[in-house]
């Protein structure tokens, strides 16, 4: 029988190790069913119908999440996986999220760092190391962004990185860590997530 009141706080997890990003946020479970299907259709067969049909699904939820002055950052892929796989999930997922928030895109401040193996063939150890090092930040674009003609948002801007699944949460940690060394503070936003994550 669970406790009628949780006490209040962190997790145990956080505890061990302190997530980097300021919040984080995801729309659905992944599991058996249309939400798995949906993302099974959208990334393997390049179908967007179902992931589509998932953000307009909960869009009040989006809107509590995004606005104007949200900025989404990708998370980065490869550039060899993208040209193998002809799209960049993330980004897509970015436009759309964009166009239903007026939220704005960037794919150019959060960057990949050398070559590292795909998440998805590694235990949930493994996937902590293998991304240990993989994200950069570019200084100079985001002294665009903050010297640019959008400067005096830049106070309100909430930066989110964004990925369509999120399993262990190595690679919003990671992500999230490298802007917060250049003094960018972001939530951690996934299309779906696994119930429970390592």
């Amino acid at each position: 029988m669970l406790p009628e009141h949780i006490a209040p706080g962190p997790c145990g997890k956080c505890l061990r190790r302190a997530p980097q990003q300021l919040r984080t946020e995801s729309l659905f479970i992944y599991r058996e069913g249309p939400v798995r299907n949906a993302i099974l259709d959208w990334k393997l067969q390049g179908r967007d119908a179902g992931m589509l049909w998932l953000l307009d699904a909960a869009a009040p939820r989006l809107q509590t999440v995004f606005n104007p002055q949200s900025l989404l950052l990708p998370v980065p892929m490869p550039i060899s996986r993208m040209r193998r796989a002809g799209r960049h999930h993330a980004a897509d997922l970015c436009r759309a999220i964009a166009e239903r928030t007026g939220a704005s895109l960037d794919w150019q401040l959060l960057r990949r760092s050398g070559a590292q193996q795909r998440q998805s063939s590694l235990s949930g150890r493994a996937r902590w190391k293998n991304l240990c090092n993989a994200f950069t930040v570019d200084y100079d674009h985001w002294a665009e962004i903050i010297a640019g003609p959008a400067s005096e948002l830049v106070s309100d801007m909430q930066v989110w990185v964004v990925d369509d699944i999120m399993t262990t949460g190595a690679t919003m940690h990671y992500a999230c860590r490298a802007l917060r060394r250049s003094g960018i503070r972001a939530g951690a936003f996934s299309l779906t997530r696994l119930a429970d994550r390592d």
